[in-house]
């Protein structure tokens, strides 16, 4: 059995949504380094640029798709630019996200909505867009006789499992996904498709960097003394990095894990999650 190292992945093509940053940018580069060639997409072109440069170093291809996943166009071009390019799709990790924070009574409709839709719905549209080159693909693979796993890596996160104060559309959203990976697990491990998902806690990233103003929805980040009583409590003893949360991704887009699926992976380094107003 191979172990998610070396070049376990050569030849194989992935897409990664929202690669431009953070933990997606972190996973497009490792699935490079193991020999996978990597679609990037972002909505913004600056990051994702910088994200398929990075791929290229470790000797693969990489291809950009802008745009959000929460438009079923953009999953399909994602799915399209795979095949155009290498003629294959082996990986999906869907790691678009998108934070819009509030108390629950302060919640609008748009808040709540812009995030299950990028979130929920831009899942949702990706594996869809990818059925014919992954469930289709490993049926017409069984009856030729082939047995050749394909995988999916949900993003879900600890406030989908355990509830997050100022943050109910971000926790609904996370905890619909593990639905979705349940689900598409059970559906589609016939035809040898492996769907996990990884749950980090509190990553160093731009979504969860500190900000000074706790009334500002719309902006990036958490409240800065909020992110401090989150990380005093992770025995660790630091926050988690994009890398940590990569290294769990591709595990499970690797052989190592061909006999794992409907599973969730928590990556918090020992955190109880603690409700703290956001």
């Amino acid at each position: 059995m191979l172990l998610p190292d070396g070049k376990s992945l050569a030849g194989k093509v992935a897409i990664v949504t929202g690669s431009g940053r953070g933990i997606g940018r972190a996973t497009a580069t490792h699935l490079a380094q193991a020999g996978a060639h990597v679609v990037i997409n972002d909505i913004d072109d600056g990051p994702a640029q910088e994200a398929a440069e990075e791929v290229r170093k470790s000797g693969v291809e990489a291809a950009v798709v802008l745009g959000s996943v929460a438009k079923p166009e953009t999953a399909q071009s994602l799915v399209d630019a795979a095949m155009k390019a290498w003629g294959r799709l082996d990986v999906l990790v869907n790691n678009a996200g998108i934070t819009r924070d509030a108390m629950l009574q302060r919640m609008t409709d748009e808040q709540f909505t812009l995030v299950l839709d990028v979130i929920v719905r831009g899942s949702f549209n990706c594996i869809r867009a990818a059925s014919p080159y992954m469930r289709d693909a490993g049926k017409n693979d069984l009856k030729a006789g082939r047995r050749m796993h394909r995988k999916i890596v949900n993003v879900s996160s600890i406030a989908g499992i355990h509830g997050a104060v100022g943050n109910v559309n971000y926790a609904t959203a996370k905890a619909a996904l593990v639905g979705m990976t349940k689900a598409v697990a059970r559906e589609w491990a016939p035809f040898m498709i492996n769907c996990n998902a990884v749950a980090p806690g509190i990553i160093d990233t731009r979504m969860t960097a500190a900000r000074g103003d706790a009334k500002d929805a719309a902006a990036l980040g958490i409240p800065a003394d909020v992110r401090d009583q989150i990380i005093k409590r992770i025995p660790i003893g630091r926050i988690g990095t994009p890398e940590d949360v990569a290294n769990a991704i591709l595990f499970f887009a690797s052989p190592a894990s061909d006999f794992i699926t409907g599973e969730v992976l928590q990556i918090h380094g020992g955190l109880e999650f603690i409700n703290v107003v956001g």
